[in-house]
């Protein structure tokens, strides 16, 4: 590696180095690496080896769990990770060969993670054209590859440039929250005037707010576990198809906690995420991207056993209104279930997009039209599961259009146009002025609109097919997944794409 002082700074500043942080992440004794005496030599007049700078690139095949998966990870230690030191042709290859022997990889990431410095010039003779010759091969594979096989990155240090780029060109990324990811670090952002140390810049709650990682953990162990039961949850490429699992929890299991889950006041909110572990097999639930786009609940989730990909409305975060973040959201984790062939599962309380003038400012109806788009767009199996709220253009997103999907309805549904909040002062507003007490006439307009707007009453006009017990919620969504098995067809699909 690069020596025996530079891998004693790593262990002392709480950091394993590359070759331990494999070992820990795949099964014992599994890694066969790849190119292990490659790196810069320097030779004597004799033409004998003098000297050897290893590459700061580890790459090889492995196994987690059972299921051969690719490793390639950056040797922090040999010039910080930095182009000086690096074999062009390692990391290239460790996507290739994920890409054509159709295997998930796994990007450990550290420093530059290969990318140059300005020494690089220096050490080079020559400034690097971005791209250059084989350049855009290399990040043409390195982000292609999200369209081809589960791709997960790991931010284990001080994250920048290129190596920031790698870890976002992922469907799971996690970093501890020692570490640090930036397009460029303190000392060149100081040339902006701005003085911030690593974390400030780019710290765990500054990425995982902005969608940029998906989560932040305390210790390099809890990554590597993390990074493990994604894989699970999917296929080895597009060409196959979720793993199915042996499931001991009772597909007919009923909770009586689901008859008052939602309370009877509509203004009133409630927690999403106990009515999620009590409709899927118990411990499966899988969240990812909680910081980020909050009112948007996103996972992966079992039923009997089979992969789903969960999307469930978080009512503590703008009542479950859709902003500009939870739209781009939803488009990134549509686009990965239609990717891999996951039925979606969609616990909704949606009251529509997000209003006022941030609302406005950030764009939020264009992100949500992009969103209804993914949506439509996506052909695997869906089943909405209607729990409160369902008004405006954001509800028209609760299921694809043009395609069969089902949908249930929990007696405490409601939908429309607009909520009854707010739309009843514009849609009666010259009837309250009129009247000796506009407060009484109000409660009389909401009293009467309320009776109509009954689920029971949309399921009679079929505009939705069935009002169901909460406590057959669990049972449904089981047998969802089981009509929806034969139907997830493996293919390469089309509309991945890296988003926030």
């Amino acid at each position: 590696m690069g020596g025996v002082d530079k891998v004693k700074r790593q262990r002392d500043q709480g950091r394993l180095n590359v070759r331990e942080r494999i070992d820990k992440l795949v099964d014992d004794g599994s890694f066969h690496e790849m190119g292990a005496v490659s790196g810069i030599g320097e030779y004597g007049a004799n033409g004998e080896l003098e000297k050897l700078t290893p590459a700061n690139c580890i790459f090889g095949r492995a196994r987690i769990d059972g299921r051969t998966v690719v490793v390639v990870g950056d040797d922090f230690t040999v010039r910080g990770g930095s182009a000086d030191a690096s074999i062009g042709a390692k990391p290239l290859m460790a996507e290739e060969m994920a890409r054509d022997l159709r295997l998930p990889i796994i990007r450990v990431i550290e420093g530059s993670g290969g990318g140059g410095s300005v020494k690089t010039i220096e050490t080079k003779g020559a400034a690097n054209l971005p791209g250059g010759i084989g350049g855009t091969r290399w990040y043409a594979t390195t982000t292609g590859n999200m369209a081809r096989v589960p791709v997960v990155g790991l931010g284990l240090g001080s994250v920048a440039g290129l190596g920031a780029a790698r870890l976002a060109a992922s469907h799971y990324s996690v970093m501890t929250k020692t570490s640090a990811m930036f397009v460029a670090g303190p000392p060149v952002v100081a040339r902006l005037g701005q003085q911030l140390d690593k974390q400030e810049l780019g710290g765990w709650e500054i990425q995982t707010k902005a969608g940029a990682i998906d989560h932040a953990v305390d210790t390099e162990e809890e990554a590597f576990e993390c990074a493990k039961r994604f894989l699970s949850y999917l296929p080895s490429s597009v060409h196959g198809l979720p793993p199915t699992l042996p499931c001991d929890d009772d597909p007919e299991r009923s909770d009586e906690k689901l008859m008052k889950a939602v309370p009877r006041n509509k203004r009133q909110v409630y927690k999403m995420r106990p009515i999620i572990e009590s409709v899927v097999d118990k411990g499966s639930f899988f969240e990812i991207g909680q910081n980020f786009g909050r009112s948007i609940i996103t996972g992966l989730a079992r039923l009997e056993g089979r992969a789903v990909l969960l999307l469930a409305s978080d009512p503590y975060h703008y009542g479950g209104s859709w902003t500009t973040d939870t739209c781009d959201k939803v488009i990134r984790f549509v686009d990965l279930a239609e990717t891999f062939h996951l039925p979606v599962v969609y616990l909704m309380d949606c009251p529509g997009f997000m209003i006022g003038l941030e609302a406005e400012k950030t764009a939020t109806i264009r992100h949500g039209v992009r969103a209804m788009a993914a949506v439509n767009q996506s052909t695997v199996p869906w089943c909405t599961i209607i729990v409160r709220n369902a008004f405006g253009v954001a509800a028209v997103v609760h299921q694809p259009a043009d395609r069969f999907s089902m949908r249930y309805a929990w007696p405490s549904a409601s939908w429309g146009s607009l909520p009854l909040e707010g739309g009843i002062e514009a849609a009666y507003r010259a009837d309250i002025e009129a009247a000796d007490d506009p407060q009484a006439k109000m409660r009389e307009i909401e009293e009467r609109l309320t009776k109509l707007r009954s689920p029971f009453r949309s399921a009679e006009k079929f505009w939705v097919e069935e009002v169901i017990d909460p406590r057959k919620t669990r049972s449904l969504l089981c047998e969802f997944a089981r009509l929806a098995e034969p139907l997830r067809t493996p293919g390469i699909a089309g509309n991945m794409a890296i988003r926030p």
